[in-house]
């Protein structure tokens, strides 16, 4: 079955955008950028919000820039090819290989589980996860963990509650003392009742 993942990069304080809305330190070098092309290859689809949408839009016509360099080229012509579905309700329309979501994000995520094709689905965007990750349908959280203190702003993981264990699969640090992380969820098997067992000897409770 496809895995669902959430990948961003995160101050180290917890936050993909600070205060102000800015994301500027997030620039990556050459070794973080390959590992975000890396990424890329490996996703089915890719369902969005309209924000990182319209963020992303500058690489639908990139690979048009002659000056850019072979491995800007080689993201560029990844995404562009990736099946992207996005969420909003102001948007009429999209561009490139990109639908508009016709239903919710757990009924998008099953239809994409459903199709034929292999890759994961990729989530984009934190309040998207956040979505994803109340309804516990986030297999992988993987963050590029920035070495920077915004002191507020968007959040990373979402704000909640809700414990969720994780299993540490690969973490990497790289030239930019960027560190990557990548957790897999644990997900806690389902016990089926046993009225027979209740105690704590096994004899039945009153």
């Amino acid at each position: 079955m496809r895995s669902v993942t959430y990948s961003m990069a995160v101050s180290l304080d917890g936050y993909v955008v600070g205060p102000d809305g800015s994301f500027d330190w997030t620039a990556p070098d050459e070794e973080v950028f390959r590992l975000a092309t890396d990424e890329v290859r490996e996703v089915g689809v890719h369902l969005l919000g309209r924000r990182l949408y319209e963020t992303m839009l500058y690489w639908e016509t990139a690979d048009q820039n002659p000056s850019l360099d072979y491995s800007t080229l080689e993201f560029a012509a990844i995404w562009k090819a990736l099946p992207k579905v996005v969420f909003s309700t102001t948007l009429s329309r999209v561009r490139g290989n990109a639908r508009l979501a016709s239903g919710g994000l757990a009924r998008e995520i099953e239809r994409s589980r459903a199709e034929p094709g292999e890759g994961d689905i990729a989530i984009g965007g934190a309040a998207l996860a956040a979505e994803a990750a109340a309804s516990g349908l986030i297999d992988e959280y993987r963050a590029r963990v920035y070495p920077v203190l915004l002191g507020g702003g968007t959040p990373f993981f979402p704000r909640s509650e809700r414990r969720v264990d994780l299993e540490l699969i690969e973490n990497r640090t790289f030239n930019a003392k960027v560190v990557y992380l990548r957790y897999r969820v644990v997900r806690q098997p389902t016990r089926s009742p046993n009225p027979g067992r209740s105690g704590p000897a096994g004899g039945v409770s009153r």
